[in-house]
């Protein structure tokens, strides 16, 4: 039995992984400040991860209810917010504050205190950060989400490098239908320059679901070669997987 850790499995994407996961028959332990209605998974932990010192004790917590003869373990840290939506210097300190605790910090210390948990165990584990296009280009309004996303994926690039036994990735899943787009299109253009375009995609339908999208980030997790992978990815632009140079005849 493969298990997986998924933090914001309340929503989105978060919920939609948990949900296919449960019914492929994989132990799936969801955490969120709370459960959504739709959560049918037997194992969910009320968390919130902006209770930074109490994360090393949600770990312990976690492997207390794990089965025996497990083959895989895989962290996912999904969970993030996309605001404060404003130009730099409109943005008050509690929220950048805030921000950078859920999308950095809050993944930083799971991640550490995940390796610590299960580093003596001889199972494979692994752990997939959701990062965004956020984090590798320059939007107007996101400066604190585009800092948290960046910092996340050179964090990750660290992690995969000096943690041989655990392969780390770091994955932007593309532009999803979710509460976060919600929030970024009901938003002003004063705090956000791009809002027209982000409108768009939804009338042009564009965005992907966060079904189609879970569904791309299992079958990434279940590639031969998953490994081998660079920490950095683009869900919407992966390496073509080389059987030939994966299994050598």
């Amino acid at each position: 039995m493969e298990v997986y850790i998924v933090t914001g499995a309340s929503q989105g994407i978060g919920l939609a992984l948990c949900r296919q996961l449960i019914e492929a028959g994989q132990f799936v332990i969801g955490i969120a400040r709370s459960a959504d209605e739709q959560w049918s998974g037997a194992h969910f932990l009320s968390f919130d991860l902006t209770d930074l010192p109490k994360i090393q004790g949600l770990m312990g917590d976690i492997a207390g209810l794990l089965p025996k003869n497990i083959q895989s373990v895989t962290l996912i840290n999904n969970a993030g917010t996309v605001e404060p939506i404003g130009l730099a210097y409109q943005n008050d300190p509690a929220d950048i504050q805030a921000s950078i605790a859920l999308n950095l910090t809050a993944p930083m210390i799971l991640s550490s205190a995940f390796i610590a948990q299960f580093r003596d165990s001889e199972i494979k584990k692994s752990i997939v950060n959701i990062s965004s296009g956020a984090g590798r280009k320059v939007y107007e309004g996101w400066s604190a989400y585009c800092a948290g996303k960046a910092g996340l994926d050179h964090f990750s690039r660290v992690l995969d490098a000096e943690t041989a036994q655990v392969k780390v990735v770091s994955v932007a899943p593309g532009i999803i239908d979710t509460g976060m787009q919600e929030k970024i299109r009901e938003s002003d253009a004063s705090a956000f320059p791009l809002i027209d375009r982000f409108k768009g995609y939804k009338e042009t339908g564009a965005l992907s679901t966060p079904e189609e999208t879970a569904a791309q980030l299992i079958t990434l997790m279940q590639r031969p070669d998953f490994q081998s992978l660079n920490p950095i990815l683009d869900l919407r632009n992966l390496p073509i997987y080389d059987e030939e140079k994966e299994f050598p005849q």
